[in-house]
């Protein structure tokens, strides 16, 4: 499950970074809670070129008539991505990568509140997340959903799925830009890859916004 997210590398450093075209319309940074249905910043190749550029995160197939006739996808499990008819052309043909400096996630105490996490790459770099995309309605909103896998044994502390986290030398291959295999990437990340921190329950707003979301709670 990934379900909130953090952006705070400026848009340049993230189109350099990533060796980019950066989109006009990228949405502001920082944000410390991206929420499903708002525009994440998206790596997508043509095989020659990358661009850097808003999507919605939360992935509309072709056949919704609105964007909430159906289920809001704003995951896809990696174990039945291929299979999933909402999902499986878009594994094939439409990868792209969700970038963020952290996401988030929940554990309950024993009455049951919900208690945030923050979770970074342990190295400090931005978070390159597995991800498929949709060109869905008349106006082609361009939509898309994290990919994620079951945890590794440092995620699993908190919850039982965890985003695919790929590393720089992988992205080529995911993005189409080194032939077939992606599906091979689509497992859980290295043990030391990330670490994680609880943070105040501030975060289970929506409405919440500003960098106190992110700092360790005491």
């Amino acid at each position: 499950m990934c379900g909130r997210l953090a952006v705070t590398l400026p848009t340049d450093a993230m189109a350099q970074l990533f060796a980019a075209a950066p989109a006009n319309d990228l949405p502001d940074v920082p944000n410390y809670n991206v929420c499903p249905t708002d525009p994440v910043h998206v790596i997508r190749s043509d095989g020659a070129h990358r661009a850097l550029m808003p999507m919605r995160w939360g992935f509309i197939p072709q056949w919704y008539k609105q964007p909430n006739d159906g289920p809001l996808l704003i995951n896809a499990r990696a174990e039945t991505i291929a299979d999933k008819p909402a999902f499986r052309a878009a594994c094939r043909e439409r990868r792209c990568v969700v970038l963020a400096t952290g996401f988030f996630e929940w554990t309950k105490d024993a009455e049951g509140n919900r208690l945030p996490w923050y979770i970074t790459r342990r190295d400090g770099a931005p978070l390159a997340l597995a991800a498929i995309w949709q060109d869905w309605g008349a106006d082609v909103q361009r939509t898309c959903a994290v990919v994620t896998t079951q945890a590794n044994s440092a995620m699993s502390q908190i919850h039982h799925r965890m985003p695919v986290v790929l590393a720089p030398e992988q992205l080529p291959l995911w993005l189409g830009e080194e032939g077939k295999g992606a599906a091979r990437l689509m497992q859980p990340a290295p043990e030391d890859t990330l670490q994680m921190h609880r943070v105040g329950t501030a975060v289970n707003s929506n409405r919440a916004s500003g960098p106190e979301l992110i700092e360790p709670f005491d």
